[in-house]
């Protein structure tokens, strides 16, 4: 029996369900910590909506698949490895395209924090390239962008954002693209408005919730049928 058969699935319902969000393309990726020097991860040539466990592969953190799978990691395995060097405390990662967030970087406009769950990944550090992750070097430069953030974007490229676990880091990327879309649409009419520091600690301290992190999973999770 596979001892990370609950951990794979999830997995696959967190690719399922930003394919479906349109937060993740062809292209997205995430993973999950296993112990210092593994990691599960959705092979690179899958098909994100119909993703199974076959498509989830174990990797060490130099990209060595361990065990048996149906294809090899994506490119960007780097970035999550680079992830994981630099952040003990981190157990899982999500990167994906998400298009709204990707308007801001393409213009140079900073990510404010106008919807009360966008708040909670903000402020957002921008890597000031577009270049893939796809080396340790790229992934080293993100590792040091990112920081102790929960979330970063990338110019032109994307969103990576970090979590204690898959449930974590997959709300964390919803509620910041559903930030950028209203950040967005706001800037269509006038200068939107953004929350003050207090209004910032409020919403931390209201809204950083596992049991809120699961609630807004199981929304999205009922979704897929």
């Amino acid at each position: 029996m596979d001892a990370h058969l609950e951990l794979k699935q999830q997995l696959v319902d967190c690719i399922r369900m930003l394919e479906a969000a349109d937060i993740i393309d062809y292209n997205g990726h995430a993973s999950i910590r296993i112990g210092d020097d593994q990691m599960l991860i959705n092979v690179g040539n899958c098909q994100r909506s119909r993703l199974t466990t076959a498509d989830i592969c174990t990797i060490a953190m130099d990209g060595q698949v361990l065990g048996t799978a149906s294809g090899k990691p994506p490119l960007e395995f780097h970035l999550h490895a680079g992830i994981y060097r630099a952040r003990p405390d981190v157990k899982a990662v999500v990167h994906a395209h998400p298009k709204w967030s990707t308007y801001l970087t393409m213009t140079g406009t900073p990510y404010a924090p106008v919807y009360a769950q966008g708040a909670l990944v903000h402020p957002v550090p921008v890597l000031d390239s577009p270049n893939s992750i796809n080396n340790r070097a790229m992934a080293d430069r993100l590792a040091a962008t990112l920081g102790d953030r929960p979330a970063a974007l990338m110019k032109s490229h994307g969103a990576v954002t970090v979590g204690q676990s898959i449930v974590e880091a997959f709300v964390l990327a919803n509620y910041m693209e559903e930030n950028a879309h209203r950040q967005y649409m706001a800037m269509q009419i006038g200068q939107p408005y953004a929350f003050n520091d207090h209004e910032l600690a409020l919403c931390r301290e209201k809204l950083w919730s596992a049991a809120l992190f699961q609630r807004a999973w199981d929304h999205f999770q009922a979704k897929l049928g």
